[in-house]
């Protein structure tokens, strides 16, 4: 064998390897389309989405209060996380995840959606082999198993929300969804709205109990 040929068939192994995370990609696009709950249960793993969406959500409403003091903002942030996560917990099922990825936006969660979301066809689609070739181009490989995904591929970056793909078991699963920032923006202003709420109920043990009544003459 010619020496050269040797950094030949590397690059061409790595191409081929580069490939195959797009191939379970067209299978879960498919599947998200379909509403096929049990394809998407074994394509995802939940702790370690609802664990990032938790922290996307905390971070989010800690940046909204940057104008609070920051013993008040460490106090919304620290409450708007207890509120995240349980959310989480019970929102984040394989149809939830279908929810959020077949048009981008999340119609369970009960948030004002923009007026032209159908119109934009935001979500996780793949109808032929162009859009695939699109998702490939602007996708980052990061190491040997894992790639971060924009979609829309070619939506501007604050319309996208990014997902992440971790080989696993011979497999790419899915392990995170990074929310578009009006997304974010959106579901931070809800958790906040609720985490206040929280606060404020708190202090009623604090409050001086009630008067006796006064005994009758």
């Amino acid at each position: 064998m010619r020496w050269w040929l040797i950094p030949l068939l590397a690059v061409a192994a790595w191409f081929a390897y580069t490939l195959t995370p797009f191939w379970s990609l067209y299978g879960f696009a498919a599947a998200v389309q379909a509403g096929d709950a049990a394809a998407i249960e074994q394509r995802v793993n939940f702790r370690t989405l609802r664990l990032s969406l938790a922290r996307q959500i905390s971070a989010a409403v800690k940046a909204d209060s940057n104008a609070l003091d920051p013993r008040e903002r460490q106090r919304i942030a620290d409450a708007a996380a207890a509120v995240a996560l349980p959310v989480m917990e019970s929102a984040l099922t394989p149809q939830a995840v279908i929810d959020l990825l077949d048009d981008g936006w999340p119609q369970g969660a009960d948030l004002a959606a923009p007026a032209n979301r159908h119109e934009r066809r935001d979500g996780l689609r793949i109808p032929d082999l162009g859009r695939l070739l699109r998702y490939y181009v602007s996708s980052d490989m990061r190491g040997f198993r894992s790639v971060v995904i924009p979609v829309p591929p070619d939506h501007p970056r604050h319309e996208q929300f990014r997902i992440r793909l971790r080989l696993r078991d011979w497999g790419w699963r899915l392990v995170d969804i990074e929310l578009s920032d009006d997304l974010r923006r959106r579901i931070a202003e809800k958790a906040a709205a609720a985490a206040t709420r929280l606060r404020d109920g708190r202090p009623a043990s604090d409050k001086a109990p009630p008067e006796a009544p006064a005994p009758r003459p």
